[in-house]
């Protein structure tokens, strides 16, 4: 998946500095630089089973199931010249080099392969280093923030599984939850985060107080409930989100209008998507 969001990416035209990163991609470069202590040290040691685990670890929970689910909006929608979308692009180039060169004395021909496919044939991933990591990457409030917001996405993730289960909706996209929060730690945590986009919603809104008596809560997430919504609008052709907006734009009216300025811009280069 790496390989081919990364096709159409140059590390040095495209990337974005870590300072103009909005917080969730600089969240992955924090773990980054954590788990290069715990791989460096692992290897130093000849604990083989140790490495597998913590990037077993890293690529179910921290990638797949949760950063990656995220910024496939902005990776397959957004414009190229997008901020977001280049930001979310030069930190998976990032990750493709450390996963791949810590894996490959244990994954040696799959590695190399994808190694490869990434820079040619010129280097080989078992006669590089591995990457250096910046200590700077490193940002202990950041993940202390981000861990009282996935704690309310939990919530809000939990009452989207029961409306799916009921099957009063298909998709995550098809919903606009509200979000109660009475803790003010974790509504503070929360106050300049997208919770739509985390969440992966069309529209998510945030209340301050108890919410209704019978709101979804979850006993390990004190002060957090949620009401689940139908979104309202009509779904995007592209994005799949339910938006009002939809329709609004006269050249692609089966879009959003940010989807449709990004079609305007992949076609002045010549692409189609």
């Amino acid at each position: 998946w790496m390989l081919g969001a990364l096709h159409h990416f140059d590390p040095v035209a495209d990337a974005v500095d870590v300072d103009q990163m909005p917080a969730i991609d600089r969240l992955m470069l924090h773990r980054l630089a954590e788990l290069d202590a715990e791989i460096r040290e692992a290897y130093a040691r000849y604990e083989y089973r140790r490495v597998v685990s913590a990037l077993s670890n890293f690529m179910n929970a921290d990638l797949s199931s949760f950063y990656f689910d995220v910024r496939k909006d902005a990776l397959y929608c957004d414009a190229p010249s997008s901020m977001q979308r280049r930001a979310a692009l030069t930190v998976i180039d990032r990750i493709f080099d450390c996963v791949v060169s810590w894996l490959a004395p244990v994954l040696v021909f799959t590695c190399d392969e994808a190694w490869t496919q990434r820079h040619g044939e010129e280097v080989c991933v078992h006669t590089v280093q591995f990457p250096e990591v910046s200590a700077g990457w490193r940002d202990q409030d950041l993940e202390a923030k981000w861990a009282k917001i996935m704690k309310v996405r939990s919530v809000v993730t939990g009452a989207l599984e029961i409306e799916r289960r009921e099957k009063r909706i298909g998709s995550s996209l098809e919903s606009a939850p509200v979000v109660y929060i009475s803790d003010e730690t974790l509504s503070g945590a929360v106050r300049d985060i997208d919770m739509a986009e985390i969440c992966i919603t069309s529209d998510a809104r945030v209340e301050e107080g108890e919410g209704p008596a019978d709101a979804y809560r979850l006993d390990e997430v004190r002060g957090v409930c949620v009401v689940p919504a139908m979104a309202e609008g009509t779904k995007c052709a592209r994005s799949w989100k339910v938006l009002p907006e939809v329709g609004s734009d006269a050249e692609y009216p089966d879009v959003t209008p940010r989807d449709a300025d990004a079609l305007r811009e992949w076609a002045r280069l010549g692409v189609t998507v």
